[in-house]
């Protein structure tokens, strides 16, 4: 599947570098994805897609809270399982092995005057709904949630989230989750 994503995204309209940084931890990754937004935004960078996958880790999206994970702090440490507050939108989300992370850092204003964030969101939805269905899975979107959805009606699940953020300068962080063969 890594490569199917890669070969897309090599493919796009628009010059997008693709890079595997194989297993990092979520910290070191997000350090990266900021370093990478600036020089997207300055010009020194071209818009990058980092594919990955991270350690057992939860993130707290903005809306989400450490009250809406069912371990504690202490078992989760325990079991070295990471938690980190982030900057990108949406409530509590896994990462960890088995799982196909994919972070576009782009540039959404350089062919537009404005950003829609929900187009965004929806095409990171396509793109994996796309994908998904190259493999012959059926994947759809959930009205009125973000990310991908198997299964049949009332038995649902979440083969990926997406959570992102996009700053002042157009300039996206952050991405999907899409889970392979996670525990």
């Amino acid at each position: 599947m890594l490569n199917e994503l890669t070969e897309r995204a090599r493919s796009a309209t628009r010059p997008l570098s693709v890079v595997d940084l194989g297993v990092i931890g979520y910290a070191e990754c997000w350090k990266m994805q900021n370093r990478l937004a600036a020089q997207v935004a300055s010009g020194e960078a071209s818009d990058t897609l980092l594919l990955l996958e991270h350690p057992h880790t939860y993130t707290c999206g903005r809306r989400g809270g450490r009250d809406h994970i069912l371990a504690s702090e202490h078992e989760l440490a325990r079991e070295g399982i990471a938690l980190l507050d982030v900057d990108r939108g949406g409530d509590v989300t896994y990462h960890g092995p088995g799982q196909l992370v994919s972070y576009p850092i782009i540039n959404l204003l350089r062919d537009t005057p404005t950003v829609d964030y929900h187009a965004y969101l929806r095409s990171l939805e396509w793109v994996l709904i796309g994908t998904l269905a190259d493999f012959a899975i059926n994947a759809y979107r959930l009205p009125g949630y973000s990310g991908v959805w198997v299964g049949e009606a009332g038995c649902e699940e979440k083969i990926a989230a997406i959570g992102v953020r996009v700053d002042g300068r157009g300039i996206t962080t952050h991405g999907v989750a899409l889970n392979i063969t996670t525990d």
